[in-house]
């Protein structure tokens, strides 16, 4: 492939990001983007407006902007819609109620310096200026809420009050993470200079002491106008479904659509509970049978840890140059124990030179010490290759053909996430998931990605529950029922995932929805090759896809004609 010439609509896009990178340095510190880290997005009224004035700026230089190839086309579709997008949630005052348990500036303020570097003095002083302006941060955060407040838009009750805990939790000195992280640290190997240590100490403590105010503006202004409602209603469900979805769905059509898809789900995962456990055997009796099998048990964190990368390491190696022509940049992902500890999942991609590499992430919750391999093999293949590393990893690579803001910023949930369980798919297709564990695995998380459209469209759309689920309207009780019914996870693991849920509409069918749009363009490109009379070449397809990175999923099927 050869080195693709820079266009105007290219010279829009890397205008935009550097823009939007000072505008927004928490975000260009995910994207991977250097020289931010020391810099604070403003969290305030006027720091939204200005970046929603940046992207309506842009808009209009792109309305002027003539594509002279496909790549520009794709690049220029891309943009009206995220912008676009971006524009209009802003306009709706989005910004004003956002608070979640899981992804809002309540944690990214925190979770930011995670994907900081901490090797050296200058490392270090990086992260004590960044932490020295999260005060500001946060009461930026909070005048923006004040506005939901003073317009009628505010969170509700159940992200406030479980808000309140996590925001106490780092108000804590004894045991906020922000006291800790700064107490602990040892550029070059050794301790920080006293003048570094004194500016971290403060940063740490003024860090937490904001968090504190937060903590107490959330209980004492935000809960009293918080709804008890979780339902957001269709009409900013819509807008946070194509945001998430990166296309316009039909929201009841993909309703049923999750139903029929949990039912089918059910049945292929009780054929391998029969096989595993007998026939009439139900899946409580299957996790029995693997729960007790040694060589499937990890035991300690440790153990977890050197699992995930031996996995993922073996993966790599068997994919490469076989399914997939993976470049050497990619073929190293990290794999992280997280510092928090809610029991989350996740990855994190490469700096844009890949100094900081791919990494895989694994949040343990408290007392946990005992994993099943069963469980988590099809989640290294999600996070990791042929999942988000490879996808993001190769996005990140591909600097010949694309201009930053498409290897680096544009990030869509159903095409990340959907491609992501697509290519869990893939390795039961490829002959990487034929033990019987792993495939119940498989089916799990599956199942519960398929629950997870019913009752994310279903309370937040208030639509009618089946009977086998309590009838009446679906509500938060009713989702519960559901999620017990069809995830077999730990208890307080499953409440987390509802309560995200329940305030991030529109994210998580993202993922299912994703999928299932990722299975339509592979079928239609192979039913384009045989109108040929060509033979479908997977893994061209593969290539030719991921080369695009992360577009709007609406843009998907044209962008590989």
């Amino acid at each position: 492939m050869t080195t693709r010439e820079p266009s105007a609509v290219d010279a829009i896009a890397e205008a935009y990001t550097s823009k939007l990178a000072a505008l927004d340095p928490l975000s260009a510190t995910e994207a991977g983007l250097k020289g931010y880290d020391h810099l604070m997005t403003d969290l305030s009224p006027a720091g939204h407006a200005e970046r929603a004035e940046l992207h309506r700026a842009t808009l209009r230089e792109l309305d002027q902007a003539a594509p002279v190839d496909k790549v520009d086309e794709v690049t220029l579709a891309a943009m009206r819609d995220r912008l676009g997008l971006a524009v209009e949630l802003f306009e709706a005052g989005e910004h004003t109620a956002d608070l979640n348990v899981i992804f809002s500036p309540l944690q990214n303020l925190r979770d930011v310096l995670d994907l900081m570097p901490t090797e050296t003095t200058d490392d270090w002083a990086t992260i004590a200026s960044r932490m020295a302006k999260v005060p500001d941060a946060v009461r930026g955060y909070i005048a923006s809420l004040r506005e939901g407040v003073r317009n009628g838009l505010v969170p509700a009750a159940l992200q406030v009050t479980e808000g309140i805990k996590q925001a106490e939790e780092l108000a804590d000195p004894a045991s906020s993470f922000f006291v800790s992280f700064t107490a602990g640290a040892t550029p070059d190997g050794a301790a920080a200079p006293e003048s570094l240590a004194h500016d971290l100490e403060r940063a740490g403590r003024d860090a937490a002491a904001a968090y504190s105010e937060l903590a107490r503006f959330f209980a004492d202004e935000l809960a009293p106008h918080a709804p008890a409602a979780d339902a957001v209603g269709r009409e900013r469900y819509s807008r946070w479904s194509r945001y998430f979805v990166g296309a316009e769905v039909d929201l009841d059509e993909t309703y049923e659509w999750g139903l029929e898809e949990l039912q089918r789900m059910a049945d292929e995962q009780d054929a391998i509970i029969a096989e595993i456990a007998g026939p009439g055997a139900t899946i409580t009796g299957a996790i029995a049978v693997l729960d007790t099998d040694p060589a499937r048990t990890l035991h300690g964190k440790e153990a977890l840890r050197e699992w995930m990368q031996v996995t993922s390491d073996a993966a790599i190696t068997a994919l490469n140059g076989v399914h997939f022509d993976i470049a050497e940049p990619i073929r190293h992902l990290e794999c992280m124990l997280a510092p928090t500890e809610n029991g989350g999942i996740y990855y994190t991609g490469p700096s844009d030179d890949f100094s900081r590499p791919g990494r895989m992430w694994w949040s343990v919750p408290p007392g946990v010490t005992e994993f099943s391999t069963w469980r988590e093999k099809t989640t290294v293949y999600h996070e990791g290759v042929p999942g988000h590393h490879l996808q993001i990893g190769q996005q990140v690579l591909v600097r010949d053909q694309l201009n930053t803001w498409r290897r680096l910023m544009l990030w869509t949930s159903g095409h990340g996430e959907g491609w992501a369980l697509y290519a869990e798919r893939l390795m039961e297709e490829f002959g990487f998931m034929d033990d019987l564990g792993d495939r119940l695995g498989l089916l799990d998380g599956q199942r519960m990605r398929a629950a997870r459209v019913v009752l994310d469209i279903g309370v937040h759309l208030g639509k009618p529950a089946p009977q086998r689920w309590g009838g009446g309207t679906w509500d938060a009780d009713k989702a519960w029922e559901l999620l017990r019914a069809n995830a077999n996870m730990d208890e307080a693991f499953l409440r987390f995932e509802l309560n995200r849920y329940l305030g991030w509409p529109g994210q998580a069918p993202s993922y299912k929805v994703g999928q299932r749009l990722w299975e339509r363009a592979r079928a239609s490109a192979e039913a384009a090759a045989r109108a040929r009379g060509e033979e479908f070449d997977l893994r061209d397809f593969h290539s030719r896809a991921l080369n695009l990175g992360s577009v709007p999923l609406a843009i998907l099927p044209e962008a590989l004609a």
